[in-house]
């Protein structure tokens, strides 16, 4: 698709989401197919595995204060604004920390018949098709005036939000529960 035809299509409202979450199992799966079929040295098995570290921590970090601040919008210690202002400032971190874990999977060699690491894998995944679709939601509260409270938000999209908290959450510790125990197995 040339560069005017991807900026169209993606202009289309229904249309984003599904070329964004094509484009993230794309990376997923060339991450996935080098990471299990390249073989590196050493040295560059830590610096990749020191970085994919650093990756998981500016992705995962950002996460953590947006779900946080999202929790306290809604049990009322923040606002709506407060929200959605924090996670367009993380938005571009989350993006980066997900593109270098992809990166510096690459890399690292992951025993990929290993099933706790396809179980990792799958949660890497799952964590960027849950983020895209957000798009929508994230935009719907954008839009919402400033004072509006967790319980005045429509209930399909606070069951949404609320979905995809647990999700993220649950995919973010898998892997990172699963990612270190198997980097001490490998010692």
């Amino acid at each position: 698709m040339s560069a005017p035809a991807l900026g169209s299509a993606l202009s289309r409202p229904g249309l984003l989401v599904p070329v964004l979450c094509l484009a993230a199992m794309g990376a997923w799966g060339i991450s996935v197919a080098a990471g299990s079929t390249f073989t590196f040295d050493q040295g560059i098995h830590r610096l990749a595995l020191s970085a994919h570290v650093l990756a998981m921590v500016l992705a995962f970090g950002s996460v953590i204060v947006v779900d946080w601040v999202g929790f306290l919008w809604l049990i009322g210690k923040r606002g709506l604004h407060d929200t959605s202002r924090l996670e367009s400032a993380a938005a571009p971190l989350i993006w980066i920390g997900l593109a270098g874990l992809l990166l510096t999977g690459a890399f690292i060699h992951p025993d990929v018949t290993n099933p706790a690491t396809q179980l990792k894998m799958c949660c890497v995944l799952g964590l960027m098709l849950n983020g895209i679709s957000l798009i929508p939601a994230m935009r719907t509260l954008h839009a919402l005036p400033d004072g509006t409270m967790f319980k005045e938000v429509a209930v399909n999209l606070r069951a949404r939000l609320l979905v995809a908290l647990v999700l993220s959450q649950g995919f973010w510790w898998t892997a990172i529960i699963v990612g270190f125990a198997n980097s001490m197995s490998r010692r």
